[in-house]
């Protein structure tokens, strides 16, 4: 029994930052599962210490040689903006409805400050603008409708105002200033099945066009869960930026997109012991992943 309650309280009140990080690099058919997520979840009364989540922070990475780019270019420093590009679409025209992504921004917002967002919503959210923007900020958090196009891979995209940012012209881009993108929508960092071997998604896309991490979805997400999400992942960041705990200095608004898999992971803790391990409760935070640094 005593062996038993040092175990319960180990895994219940670990950080994320006491956590072994791991970068999963999945092959074939492996690439679709959640691997993340492996764990029990049919006994309610399972012990600490049955989920993948409760040993490791997961990442994953396309192939081994992205991550050692993305090391060897997290090396170099380059000049950076300080500002956070965010881009939410809740009613496009298109029809794609998404109201959470209003309450998402506002959240990123009264956390990040007004002063260090530039902020893209609604008509003012072109896809013109956007690439614009994207090419000069070092933070970028799209909160909008997405589509897999399973026919053409490469336009699958983001539903913005005019029209769509595809994959290809986010693969076109040239953005090695940005470090983070966190993209807030459904199954961007969902693969052809047809393709097993072959990492085509929009997150994926981000880590070509030059960012050292990604966060995407590899399924439907939920919308009424996004804004707690997002809202939970940049509180934990921006603590850490507070206390000088990742080793910057205390005050700086900078965020740190090498503690972004540690954000995730914190985030999708605080979802599951709010809305449980059910079926419902697993499919609301399985699909959310983290690429890269």
């Amino acid at each position: 029994m005593q062996i038993c309650s040092f175990t319960c309280y180990y895994f219940t009140n670990r950080k994320p930052s006491d956590l072994i990080r791991i970068w999963w690099c999945p092959t074939g058919p492996l690439a679709f599962l959640p691997i993340h997520a492996a764990g029990i979840y049919d006994d309610e009364s399972r012990p600490p210490g049955s989920c993948v989540s409760d040993f490791v922070v997961s990442s994953y990475t396309p192939t081994v040689g992205v991550l050692l780019d993305k090391i060897k270019a997290s090396s170099v420093k380059k000049p950076t903006s300080s500002k956070v590009l965010l881009v939410s679409q809740a009613s496009a025209p298109s029809g794609h409805q998404t109201p959470g992504t209003t309450q998402e921004i506002e959240s990123v917002m009264k956390i990040l400050g007004a002063d260090s967002c530039i902020n893209l919503e609604g008509s003012a959210a072109t896809v013109t603008r956007v690439k614009q923007e994207m090419g000069t900020c070092d933070w970028v958090h799209f909160a909008c409708g997405a589509g897999q196009n399973v026919d053409d891979p490469l336009k699958s995209s983001m539903f913005l105002h005019d029209g769509r940012l595809e994959l290809l012209d986010i693969m076109q881009l040239r953005i090695p200033q940005c470090k983070f993108a966190f993209l807030s929508a459904c199954r961007t960092a969902a693969g052809d099945e047809r393709l097993p071997d072959e990492v085509v998604h929009m997150t994926a896309g981000m880590l070509a066009a030059g960012c050292q991490g990604v966060v995407g979805t590899m399924l439907a997400m939920k919308d009424k869960h996004g804004a707690m999400v997002a809202e939970s992942f940049y509180q934990y960041l921006a603590t850490e930026r507070r206390n000088g705990s990742d080793g910057g200095s205390p005050g700086e608004p900078q965020l740190d997109s090498s503690r972004a898999a540690y954000a995730l992971h914190h985030a999708i803790q605080h979802l599951r012991k709010q809305i449980g391990d059910t079926e419902e409760g697993l499919l609301a935070w399985i699909p959310y992943v983290h690429f890269g640094l």
